[in-house]
């Protein structure tokens, strides 16, 4: 008998690991975590998968340590890793907006622009990306490694913070504006270039990809079916906005057809009294786990 195949996938612990093991349910695979919190047995067999933290996990990747994993852009940057970039998630921990690394300073501070940065110390997680952002600024500042609530740390501290936000209410919370923006991150499904190359492996790791994007692009769109006089078809369906055209089947009664389209979710309020009015019937909203575009 064959050994059982399988990739070992890592997947963030901390802030992002709700999100991400949510994602992933949607997309099918479901997780329990161990009781060292640090072990996920997943229901496919294929898959071995380890929470770590996604600072790390571009390196660990890089050596092979794991075939994948799912890690924020700006870590794959800061480790420098050469990884294989499989996919684009486009969520974040509370949002499916991009994230945001920026320089922030006390709302009291002198510092308006990145120039008045020259010879002052700041603090962040994000080290190397930092000073490279500096030196292309032509400015030169002492840049120290933050362990962490680097947002309390500024004036007593240090005079700056480099810090992630995704909506800004921390940084508020704390007395604190942003000078400007270093970089734009996002989540990524990353591989191993060895592991790419294994034909199985990147097929697997493909369709990982594949489904955490279709649970991604379900998330602010409903599935909406309804029953529709055929004298009405025409109307009603102009008032459908669709991924692609509605699917038409044929109902017992020759003079009515069932009729199912995919819409965005804001769009279900105003148009079901609309499609009501024009004849519909039968009306039905049901949420969607996967839309593969």
């Amino acid at each position: 008998m064959d050994k059982q195949k399988f990739i070992r996938l890592a997947l963030p612990k901390g802030s992002l690991q709700q999100a991400t093991i949510s994602l992933m349910e949607k997309a099918g695979f479901h997780f329990k975590i161990g009781t060292r919190a640090y072990q996920a047995e997943c229901n496919d067999p294929e898959i071995k998968a380890v929470l770590i933290r996604p600072q790390e996990m571009p390196r660990y990747v890089a050596q092979g340590v794991f075939d994948a994993g799912i890690t924020g852009l700006d870590w794959v940057k800061e480790n420098n890793a050469e990884v294989v970039e499989v996919e684009t998630l486009s969520y974040s921990k509370s949002s499916l907006r991009p994230v945001k690394w920026v320089v922030a300073v006390p709302n009291d501070s002198s510092i308006k622009s990145v120039k008045d940065l020259q010879g002052k110390r700041i603090a962040t997680e994000l080290v190397n990306i930092s000073r490279q952002y500096l030196a292309e600024q032509g400015v030169e500042a002492e840049v120290e490694f933050s362990w962490g609530a680097t947002e309390v740390k500024p004036p007593e501290l240090c005079d700056a913070i480099i810090e992630l936000t995704e909506t800004g209410s921390s940084l508020r919370a704390n007395n604190l504006r942003v000078v400007d923006v270093v970089m734009e991150s996002c989540t990524k499904l990353i591989a191993n270039k060895s592991s790419w190359q294994d034909d199985w492996k990147r097929k697997k790791i493909e369709n990982i990809g594949l489904l955490l994007r279709s649970a991604i692009d379900a998330v602010d769109r409903v599935g909406l079916k309804m029953n529709v006089p055929k004298s009405k078809l025409e109307a009603i369906t102009k008032l459908l906005p669709a991924i692609t055209a509605p699917t038409v089947s044929p109902l017992a009664d020759e003079d009515w057809v069932a009729l199912e389209t995919i819409l965005q979710e804001q769009e279900v309020r105003q148009l079901i009294p609309e499609l009501k009015r024009a004849g519909a019937t039968g009306i039905i909203e049901y949420p969607l786990n996967k839309v593969i575009i």
